[in-house]
Formats: C-alpha cells, sequence, structure tokens
C-alpha cells in the first residue's frame, strides 16, 4: 500500500474550503484523471477515472463526515483500493490549511509503476494545487452539504 499526504493553504475561510470538497461532482475540475463522480447519496460516490489510459470506475463510502473538520472515505468496489482523509484546518479568519492522506493500494502493473516512480505521489500533490487554484480564483463555494456522518463498523 502507498501512502500520500499533501497538505496546502488555501485562501479562503475554513467554511468554503469544506463546503467545496463537499461538492463530489465538482472534482474533474481539479483533479487530473477524473473524469467523472456522481454522487448517489449522503454517504457514496460513484468514480470514473482514466490514468495512463486506464479507465476505472469505483464506488466510494464516506465513513465520517464532521463539517468544517474533516471527511473520511474507503472504496467499496471496483478496480481501485484506496481510503483516505481530508483535514480542514482554521488558519484564520481567511485561510484554511487542508490536508489530504491517502492510502492507495496499486492494483495493475499501470499502478504499480506509478506507486514505485512517485506518480501517485505527484498526481495528488498537483491535485491539491489545482484545488487550492480553483478556490482562490472563484473565492466562494459552488454549494455545501452540512450533514454529518458518525463513523460506524467498517
Amino acid at each position: 500500500m502507498t501512502t500520500v499526504k499533501e497538505t496546502v493553504e488555501v485562501g479562503v475561510p475554513v467554511r468554503t474550503a469544506y463546503d467545496q470538497w463537499t461538492q463530489f461532482e465538482e472534482f474533474p475540475r481539479f483533479m487530473e484523471g477524473v473524469e467523472e463522480v456522481r454522487q448517489l447519496d449522503e454517504r457514496h460516490n460513484h468514480w470514473t477515472t482514466k490514468i495512463g489510459g486506464v479507465r476505472r470506475e469505483f464506488d466510494t463510502e464516506i465513513v465520517d463526515q464532521l463539517p468544517d473538520e474533516r471527511i473520511t472515505w474507503r472504496t467499496t468496489s471496483g478496480d481501485t483500493r484506496q481510503k483516505g482523509t481530508v483535514r480542514f484546518e482554521r488558519v484564520d479568519d481567511t485561510h484554511t490549511r487542508v490536508e489530504l492522506v491517502m492510502d492507495v493500494e496499486p492494483g495493475g502493473a499501470v499502478d504499480k509503476v506509478g506507486a514505485m516512480t512517485g506518480t501517485i505521489d505527484r498526481r495528488v500533490k498537483g491535485d491539491m494545487r489545482r484545488f487550492k487554484e480553483f478556490m482562490e480564483e472563484r473565492g466562494g463555494e459552488s454549494g455545501a452539504w452540512r450533514g454529518r456522518i458518525k463513523p460506524g463498523p467498517v
């Protein structure tokens, strides 16, 4: 399993950064290789990605979500195995530290090479940089979901 971690400081309030991250269907606007994310219900999303010429579809489940603090997820089906947490920390009234920690289990040959060469790490760093740019250019969120999901048995 490969663990990647990236932190960026975004020039928006913590509520704004968190609210935008809950808009999963907007992820293709700043995540490289993500073609589509469909939110199925408050806990589940269906992802379509194309990375290194390989198209994959998989489902994720949000297992813990606390507004303005964190969102934790895991995959539940498909070729991709991952879990992670994104945390939001108030720096001041207009800045937020966003930290993403993901555990990715490389599946096929392309994934294994990507893990060995640091491609997964670079992609996550780029996605976080693009999230920062996306938020700072936009200045506000495109929507919000403020519900709380409590962790349960996994």
